[in-house]
């Protein structure tokens, strides 16, 4: 039980902590790669206890869900490292229990809150991003159970944990055109998730708002938890993408110092090559229209629905 206990803190301690370094660290790339020379790549943790320490605004007639909303998705959020591998190859005390599924309804838990906490504000801006969010999600939901059921036909198990295992023992699978499209699937699903597709740009805020405008009405400590909040969502994705499909070996097993220092260290590492990729996609790819989403995430499904159909006319043997 204790060293179960201690892979599933020091994972969600290292979601807390890392996950506003690596927003740090693609911005920061994304600068150099526009020739600007961009934040330190420590602002973000500066923008979250600048926001701790201001007041607290709440809408009138907003309700208290309102206030209660990014609390509940930040905590829904601090659970998902506790069933996922992202420091460590062996699961938690509760990792058993929960599948992929059950950590994608945990995410839709979160994404709930954050839609319906900004329901009854009244602003424009917010029902924007609310309503553009629900649209957008009915198409993205799709892909990300596709994926999952596509790993699942390859593992013959729908648990984060085996899966890893399976893969890492079986390195042959990651050149299979079943996992190849199942990884291109998940990649592009990453991309609109983490509002890093060319429309959800800052410069374009009120032509691409999705996430952004389901928060411009909160204000202090409930702003910085929402911010937060997005950051770990990130870095949670992230984790999964690296340590179960495109890159598992490596993951440490064993909580021991060692364990910790090497399982913390490659999940940097890898975590870095990610950020960087996603920077030259975010830089270089033209932005598209906002309507132009929904035929995105409709190839993202068709690759993913190509990766499970492979599997069944090729059985997804390496080529």
């Amino acid at each position: 039980m204790i060293p179960e206990l201690i892979i599933g803190l020091v994972q969600v301690l290292a979601v807390l902590l890392l996950s506003p370094l690596i927003v740090g660290i693609i911005k920061k790339t994304e600068a150099i790669f526009e020739s600007r020379r961009g934040i330190s790549v420590l602002q973000p943790y500066y923008d979250i206890a600048k926001f701790f320490r201001k007041e607290n605004l709440i809408p009138k007639n907003s309700g208290s869900l309102f206030t209660v909303a990014p609390l509940l998705a930040f905590t829904g959020y601090l659970i998902l490292p506790w069933v996922v591998p992202i420091v460590f190859g062996a699961p938690s005390w509760i990792a058993p229990t929960v599948d992929f599924l059950g950590g994608a309804f945990i995410f839709g838990f979160a994404s709930y809150f954050s839609v319906i906490g900004t329901e009854r504000t009244g602003s424009y801006y917010t029902g924007i991003g609310a309503t553009r969010g629900i649209n957008f999600g009915a198409f993205a939901e799709p892909v990300l159970i596709t994926v999952f059921f596509g790993v699942a036909v390859i593992t013959g198990t729908n648990n984060p944990f085996v899966t890893n295992a399976y893969l890492r023992d079986n390195l042959s699978w990651l050149l299979s055109p079943t996992h190849l499209f199942l990884i291109a699937a998940f990649f592009l699903l990453i991309l609109f998730d983490t509002g890093k597709l060319p429309t959800e740009s800052h410069t374009m805020s009120e032509l691409g708002m999705i996430g952004q405008g389901m928060g411009m009405e909160y204000s202090g400590s409930l702003y910085a938890l929402k911010m937060w909040g997005g950051y770990m969502k990130q870095f949670i994705l992230f984790g999964v993408f690296i340590n179960v499909f495109a890159m598992p070996w490596g993951i440490a097993m064993e909580p021991s110092a060692w364990g910790i220092l090497w399982g913390l260290g490659l999940i940097l590492f890898k975590m870095f090559i990610l950020a960087v990729i996603i920077a030259m996609v975010e830089v270089s790819v033209a932005k598209i229209r906002l309507f132009k989403i929904i035929d995105y995430l409709t190839f993202a499904y068709l690759m993913a629905l190509v990766a499970v159909i492979s599997f069944v006319f090729m059985g997804g043997a390496p080529l």
